[in-house]
């Protein structure tokens, strides 16, 4: 399917479209997927939070945390949640903001080129069966329409932003993904 014309959203995620987002770079191909980790407040898990930060609704009165994060202006295309409900924020084709400053092979910029996928979680806490099927099942749905994102063009959020962020930090198993990858299952 030619990505010009393709509507740029997975059928099977629930739509939560966010107002920050916007138009790629003239000519910039798409050629990175950046995993992520969130969960607010932090290190809980469920409720609405993350989604409301995305649509700029997060309430500072709301969790203490809140008050410092709430006027950000962040999204990413896709999340999975814990049971592996996939939500998507931004056409895979616009570009999100999740990378903030950032670089990978010499290239600054990432959200530029790339597809963020965060998941519910912190870097202490394992990621579930559930995540790795969908997270697996999704990237191989995204490479079909994006065939420049290989295997090896999939980064964490703490490869291209080292020193400033550590998500999906240390409890993301990527050798599981990568058997998940090669067997072709998700």
């Amino acid at each position: 399917m030619n990505p010009a014309v393709w509507s740029g959203w997975l059928e099977s995620a629930r739509r939560c479209p966010s107002p920050n987002q916007d138009e790629r770079p003239d000519s910039c191909a798409v050629d990175l997927l950046v995993i992520h980790g969130i969960s607010l407040p932090p290190d809980q898990y469920g409720g609405p939070w993350i989604d409301r930060l995305f649509l700029n609704q997060l309430p500072p009165d709301e969790h203490p945390y809140f008050a410092q994060i709430h006027q950000m202006r962040v999204s990413s295309h896709l999340l999975i949640r814990r049971d592996g409900e996939r939500v998507q924020y931004v056409p895979l084709h616009r570009r999100a903001w999740h990378a903030g400053q950032s670089c990978f092979a010499g290239r600054e910029c990432c959200n530029d080129f790339s597809i963020g996928i965060e998941l519910e979680g912190s870097d202490d806490t394992p990621y579930t069966d559930a995540q790795y099927r969908v997270l697996a099942e999704t990237i191989r749905e995204i490479q079909q329409h994006y065939p420049a994102i290989t295997d090896t063009r999939i980064a964490g959020h703490c490869d291209i932003a080292p020193g400033r962020k550590t998500d999906p930090g240390p409890a993301f198993d990527w050798q599981h993904l990568k058997r998940l990858l090669v067997k072709g299952e998700g």
